[in-house]
């Protein structure tokens, strides 16, 4: 995982951009679509992986766009290289929705890319291919960067603030005197989520005592395969949620893409629910629509991590399960890929502890003493 978070821009520095691709349809809309933004400079591009290579110590970028499906040297093996050779450029990986595409993207994930964009499919028009680019892809290279007025956490100070507290805060002390014995885990993520649930998931031992539910930011099919990767290398079942299923100590159930995962009881037992209401900050699924179910039903009794990614999802129902007495807890900026899910967070002063991504199991198994 990427250790290396949110390197300040100066005044009047652009963030350098070489686009990898072999197709010069997607050289020429990416380029396109990033020239007029004033943070950004595409500073050269390259037909495949060995062209790239090359380029990078003449052109020095800030970030990479590398294309999978390459000739002579594909995304993987640039990707191994550019690990090697090159630890601090950040890599955007172009996927494909489909299911070869997203098995690549999580390898890449896996191997060291810091994100990946969806490449846009049947847009049907230059606009709208440009449109998506744009809406996917900007914020995604500047989500590297810290920018002039803007925070810590990602967030620009002076034009979009976090959202007000939905109550006055309150101290971890008052809290504490409420606090429940947990009976669920509830986890948050984005940018950086399959290496770090693939840190932070092993760790647990077979037989662990209560549910665990998760919210990462992915669109259908990658969720998928996200689970059946992670139930591989897991001592616990992990499996994508389905509506319906009992939510069981011992299981972990990962929310479906393009479906919000809540819960509800029916007949004394606490069942999945999904629905395809509205984004909530622009997700689906969105980890306010989780935290915020799991309250309803739990209330205090409650675990919620949020780890590495991009924005303040997940920072609304953190204020509603803090207000009920559950325990909070929040990754570090030095082990966050992005510090912004957790930065909202702790920021907000809303967490009870803030811990590099391998201390968060043992502060779970200690809460659960």
């Amino acid at each position: 995982m990427a250790t290396i978070n949110g390197r300040l821009l100066q005044a009047g520095e652009r963030i350098r951009v070489l686009v990898v691709d072999d197709s010069v349809v997607i050289r020429s809309l990416v380029t396109h679509a990033l020239k007029d933004d004033p943070l950004l400079q595409v500073v050269g591009v390259a037909a495949n992986g060995a062209i790239a290579l090359q380029r990078i110590p003449q052109l020095n970028p800030d970030v990479l766009t590398l294309d999978i499906e390459m000739p002579e040297m594909n995304g993987l093996e640039t990707l191994r290289r550019v690990r090697r050779d090159y630890p601090h450029l950040r890599v955007i990986m172009f996927s494909t929705l489909t299911e070869r595409g997203a098995a690549v993207t999580l390898e890449a994930l896996t191997l060291g890319a810091d994100d990946y964009v969806t490449k846009a499919s049947n847009e049907g028009s230059l606009d709208r291919s440009m449109a998506h680019l744009r809406e996917e892809l900007i914020p995604k290279i500047k989500q590297f960067f810290r920018i002039p007025g803007q925070n810590r956490a990602g967030t620009r100070t002076e034009t979009a603030p976090l959202p007000a507290p939905l109550w006055p805060q309150r101290s971890t002390a008052a809290l504490s005197i409420t606090r429940k014995r947990p009976q669920v885990i509830v986890i948050g993520v984005s940018t950086g989520g399959p290496t770090a649930l693939a840190a932070v998931l092993p760790q647990l031992s077979a037989g662990f005592p209560l549910p665990i539910l998760i919210v990462q930011h992915m669109p259908a099919l990658f969720t998928r395969l996200l689970a059946e990767r992670l139930c591989s290398t897991c001592r616990l079942p992990v499996e994508e949620a389905i509506q319906g299923k009992r939510v069981d100590a011992g299981k972990v159930l990962i929310a479906p893409g393009d479906f919000h995962l809540k819960v509800a009881l029916c007949g004394g037992e606490v069942h999945v629910h999904l629905d395809q209401s509205p984004p909530q900050n622009f997700c689906r699924p969105a980890v306010d629509a989780l935290f915020s179910s799991i309250a309803e039903v739990y209330g205090g009794a409650v675990i919620a991590v949020v780890l590495t990614g991009m924005g303040h999802d997940g920072l609304r129902g953190v204020e509603i399960l803090k207000a009920h007495g559950a325990a909070i807890l929040a990754q570090d900026e030095a082990s966050s890929v992005v510090w912004g899910m957790p930065g909202a967070v702790v920021t907000s002063g809303l967490a009870d502890r803030v811990l590099p991504l391998d201390q968060v199991v043992p502060e779970i198994l200690r809460r659960l003493d």
